[in-house]
């Protein structure tokens, strides 16, 4: 890793793309400490131990914590993903229509993906604004009123536009995945803050039972570095299926394959079902005034909260549901098969056309069984062990957090390499 780090940082284009990307972080970094004018930040170190609160904290950086310009982070835009995405499985035609246009379709789409989101991050903006002002005991918004709240709404939508178009950059200009990359970095850039209040909590109140206090930690460490190995096993473990051309001279029996991930989804899942809990509970937050000690109010509280047991079950789920839904958009069975038979490819004992389809569904939904319980998994497994040994609300995003790093980390150092033997090439053919 380090011997590819230093041949980026030697390749001048490479390195352009490197430090474009971490300029655009500093920037997105920056933004997360300017207040919104109007908000009284103080008030939020109420709700530090809130589902809702603890989620968007941790994917925009710390961001909420100040209440900053950047306070929804990239959080609306997701959601209008999941939303395009799902309304193209012939739910609009012309968005399914779109979709097998090639480059001409995916513009259209991602533009009405960012109309979708100004949408959502207006509102979004609204509720969370007003939910947290209530639950904050009228503390957060100086001086609350409908038009506070707009121009609030306003200042965060900007904000998270210019979010997604530091994304958007990083990615056509920079390397990796812009949308994985601001959070990557939101997630890092609280490690600090979260092992000092970590230690804080478990061990500089300890007292008596500090040696309990260490062994625990001493535990966590090694469960983490456990869950990075699995994690980076999982994420790069894949089966090759042997393909073989009619019409093309094979030198190999293994000269062409087709790889199938363990984990085709990557880490979408895990933000897709973050970002899909985020979405009740900012309507609950409108319901907030009043309503706190209702009985419904209180029940629907419970169900979207990561740290209440049947939210954990639900979060797992929506992994596991969305797992399967991402691997197929991911991997499309149909079109795999279509561009097999056009280049005279087949599977050795699979009939070309439908049988190939239904072959390449047929691993695709075995391998994301297991991708489905492993993101399950490790997702859950840090949540339980929040909730049994009473650790920090931050550690229950452990998994996901974890999740999120590996997985952007990996598809980075995948791309850097691509950058490189791209450029390798091209030296070979200038000195041919």
């Amino acid at each position: 890793m380090i011997d590819l780090i230093k041949g980026a940082f030697k390749e001048k284009d490479v390195r352009s793309r490197i430090l474009f990307t971490l300029g655009l972080l500093v920037v997105f970094r920056l933004g997360t400490h300017i207040t919104v004018p109007g908000v009284n930040a103080g008030a939020l170190s109420q709700l530090s131990e809130t589902g809702l609160f603890n989620l968007l904290d941790t994917f925009g950086g710390g961001a909420l914590s100040s209440y900053s310009i950047f306070a929804l982070g990239v959080s609306p835009y997701i959601t209008s993903s999941i939303v395009i995405q799902l309304l193209q499985m012939d739910v609009i035609p012309k968005f399914k229509e779109w979709s097998e246009q090639g480059e001409v379709g995916r513009k259209k789409l991602n533009q009405a993906t960012r109309y979708l989101t100004i949408v959502l991050a207006f509102f979004q903006a609204i509720g969370i604004s007003y939910g947290f002002n209530a639950l904050t005991g009228l503390g957060l918004v100086v001086n609350p009123g409908p038009a506070t709240y707009i121009t609030i709404a306003i200042i965060l939508t900007a904000g998270t536009m210019l979010v997604m178009w530091l994304g958007e950059m990083i990615t056509v200009n920079g390397f990796g995945n812009g949308t994985s990359f601001i959070i990557f970095s939101g997630i890092i850039s609280r490690v600090p803050q979260d092992v000092q209040t970590f230690y804080n909590t478990q061990i500089r109140n300890a007292g008596d039972e500090i040696v309990s206090a260490w062994v625990l930690t001493i535990a966590i460490i090694i469960g983490f570095v456990l869950l990075v190995i699995l994690v980076t096993y999982m994420e790069n473990a894949k089966r090759n299926i042997p393909i073989r051309y009619s019409k093309r001279a094979n030198t190999s029996k293994d000269s062409a394959v087709l790889p199938l991930k363990v984990n085709s989804a990557g880490v979408i899942p895990v933000i897709f079902a973050s970002s899909f809990l985020m979405t009740p509970q900012i309507i609950l937050g409108y319901f907030a005034q009043g309503n706190q000690d209702a009985g419904w109010y209180q029940v629907l509280t419970s169900i979207f909260n990561l740290q209440e047991p049947i939210g954990a079950v639900l979060y797992t789920v929506l992994i596991v549901l969305f797992t399967f839904f991402y691997a197929f958009i991911q991997v499309n069975p149909e079109k795999a098969a279509e561009n097999l038979q056009k280049q005279g490819g087949y599977i050795p004992s699979v009939r070309p056309g439908r049988a190939t389809e239904e072959y390449i569904g047929y691993m695709l939904i075995r391998l994301s069984t297991v991708g489905a319980i492993y993101l399950g998994l490790i997702s859950l497994l840090p949540i339980v062990a929040s909730a049994l040994f009473n650790l920090p609300s931050s550690l229950a995003l452990g998994g996901t957090s974890l999740l999120i790093v590996v997985g952007v980390a990996l598809d980075s150092m995948r791309q850097l390499e691509g950058l490189l033997s791209k450029k390798s090439y091209q030296g070979f053919i200038q000195r041919s």
